[in-house]
């Protein structure tokens, strides 16, 4: 193959018909733009995709969930709180406040405390949300319930 020495710009100056592309208009019609928009990027334009946009394909970063509508929050409810204090005891897990276990549902990302089921031990809950009902079952039982919403709301 010849060496292009000169641009082929130079080549085409002058005003000839068809330019020095040939006799049956190359270089002319659609078929020479090789699709709409971003048409070939995997297939006849991946060359340009490498050189001038490596990063068009692919992912990167994080895109933090956000709230939407029909978002509920991570709840638990109080007889499944029985058997979580139940296990974290066996386990030495809980710690002990003035006679009440120590459970921080908030750090093990549960949100909102729900009232079905029984408490049978007298607990300290930290927690973002609780319905009357769990509050009112664990005071019940000699426990109490720290609602962290609560006090974020006040400041």
């Amino acid at each position: 193959m010849v060496v292009r020495r000169r641009r082929k710009s130079r080549k085409l100056r002058g005003r000839t018909r068809t330019m020095g592309w040939g006799r049956i208009g190359q270089h002319r019609k659609s078929g020479s733009r090789g699709g709409f928009g971003a048409a070939g990027m995997h297939k006849h334009r991946w060359t340009w995709v490498i050189k001038y946009a490596p990063t068009w394909f692919g992912k990167k970063g994080f895109n933090p969930p956000r709230i939407r509508a029909g978002y509920r929050p991570a709840t638990i409810n109080l007889g499944e709180l029985q058997e979580l204090v139940d296990k974290l005891v066996t386990r030495g897990e809980a710690k002990r406040e003035d006679g009440l276990i120590v459970v921080d549902l908030q750090s093990m990302g549960i949100h909102k405390l729900l009232g079905r089921g029984t408490v049978r031990t007298p607990l300290k809950v930290i927690v973002l949300y609780a319905s009357e009902q769990a509050i009112q079952k664990i005071q019940e039982a000699g426990g109490t319930v720290v609602l962290t919403a609560a006090s974020q709301a006040e400041e």
